[in-house]
């Protein structure tokens, strides 16, 4: 079942209802554009994920990357009636404060009626990890487990921009993404560890994309060998 977005306002607050899969591809342009149109006029919106039948990693990071976005502007994006899946995974990624759930649409509503909360401080970092994949919401997914399971991530969708940064800064770990079939993941191992050679490096499956968040997260975590309760 492809995704369908409907919007309506309660005062200053937007709420966007979705129905169906938030997945790579059409259902997450689709939610996004609805975001994006949301965020023209509103810093407060909730998002009613009661009809939602599956979420891929890929879908995941375009949430977090528009939150991290509206977040700048001392708004915040909010989950409503978020099913079982969908709260375990925010357990599981460590998300849970940063994409704040309320068990009903009126109380995520009404928790607006306060001042946003302030952002959630930084932690202090760990290893240094450098993610390079051409895809920014699967960076965007990638950086937000990883930074809150105590890693310092580093992202980059160019290869033009790793260099650059491999060359100013150390990192611990690379981690290069399926990339595609004109720029192998093959390509990117060979110079991105030329430059990083003390650097432990790691390559996500050519899948990845598609995988459920859930799972994306648990491999993400059992590359990185970080234990999971």
């Amino acid at each position: 079942m492809s995704l369908t977005v409907t919007s309506r306002y309660c005062g200053t607050v937007c709420i966007i209802d979705c129905d169906g899969r938030i997945m790579a591809g059409h259902e997450a342009t689709v939610l996004e554009a609805a975001l994006e149109e949301a965020e023209q006029e509103f810093s407060r919106i909730v998002l009613n994920l009661a009809r939602v039948s599956r979420m891929d990693s890929m879908g995941l990071g375009m949430i977090v990357r528009q939150t991290y976005r509206v977040s700048t502007r001392g708004g915040s994006i909010r989950i409503a009636a978020p099913q079982p899946f969908v709260s375990h995974l925010l357990g599981i990624t460590k998300l849970n404060e940063f994409l704040r759930s309320y068990s009903t649409e009126d109380e995520a509503i009404q928790s607006f009626l306060g001042a946003c909360p302030p952002p959630v401080k930084e932690k202090k970092p760990g290893p240094t990890l450098l993610v390079f994949d051409q895809s920014s919401d699967l960076c965007a997914f990638v950086r937000s487990v990883l930074s809150q399971h105590g890693f310092h991530v580093k992202t980059v969708c160019s290869l033009r921009d790793a260099r650059i940064l491999l060359c100013a800064d150390q990192v611990d770990y690379l981690l290069i993404g399926p990339c595609n079939p004109q720029l192998t993941s093959q390509m990117v191992y060979k110079e991105l560890t030329s430059l990083a050679p003390k650097a432990s490096a790691l390559q996500l499956a050519p899948d990845f994309h598609s995988h459920d968040a859930a799972h994306a997260t648990q491999t993400l975590l059992q590359m990185l060998g970080v234990a999971t309760a």
